[in-house]
């Protein structure tokens, strides 16, 4: 861990958060007006606070992608990093945690992305109705009906993309519609991208 990051986790973390819980003015505050009061002055305090709020959600996103839990803790504090530096970029045209879940999405998809020395291509890539149905869906009942603890050793085989995106859908309950925001990619594209990563799923437990 970087110097940078030991001082940013010190300065977000070490704060007295009992006295913040009996004596805090910004706890009636929505997400949305403690992002504007952070960014105003860069409080660490009040981000400490936003932290508080979503470190576990933003985790287990993290998790999706990494390969341990250690990696996902230091994927998890990037994230922060990150967000305590493009915090200005929310503009409120959505909630916050959906803004923040994109967010976490696409830092992740880079990591793993930088890591394997490749581009996503499903943004220059049509995809067609007709193609979508090439073949047959792989049925939300068969995966529930999976085994967990081989269902879990599945999902560590596939990619990070494929594992993250079935977290979403059916650990989250995502929809589609919301699939379609934080990806940045079309209603025909998302489905695609989540029957093939069933079907890789299907494959993969099918193995073991």
């Amino acid at each position: 861990m970087t110097f940078i990051k030991r001082l940013f986790l010190t300065l977000i973390s070490n704060l007295d958060k009992r006295s913040l819980e009996e004596n805090d003015p910004y706890a009636h505050l929505t997400d949305e007006e403690l992002v504007k009061r952070i960014v105003a002055n860069n409080n660490p305090m009040l981000f400490g606070k936003l932290y508080d709020r979503y470190a576990k959600m933003v985790y287990n996103k993290c998790y999706g992608f990494a390969k341990s839990q250690d990696e996902a803790e230091d994927l998890t504090q990037d994230v922060f990093l990150q967000l305590f530096i493009k915090l200005k970029m929310f503009k409120g045209k959505s909630k916050f945690s959906t803004w923040l879940y994109s967010f976490t999405y696409n830092f992740c998809v880079n990591y793993v992305n930088r890591n394997k020395q490749r581009k996503i291509s499903d943004k220059s890539i049509p995809v067609e109705d007709s193609e979508y149905k090439l073949s047959a869906e792989v049925p939300d009942e068969d995966l529930f009906e999976l085994k967990t603890k081989k269902l879990e050793k599945a999902l560590n085989l596939i990619s990070a993309e494929d594992k993250s995106l079935l977290l979403l859908k059916y650990q989250d309950g995502a929809s589609i519609k919301e699939l379609t925001s934080l990806m940045e990619l079309g209603e025909s594209a998302v489905k695609m991208r989540l029957k093939r990563a069933k079907e890789r799923l299907m494959e993969m437990y099918n193995t073991l």
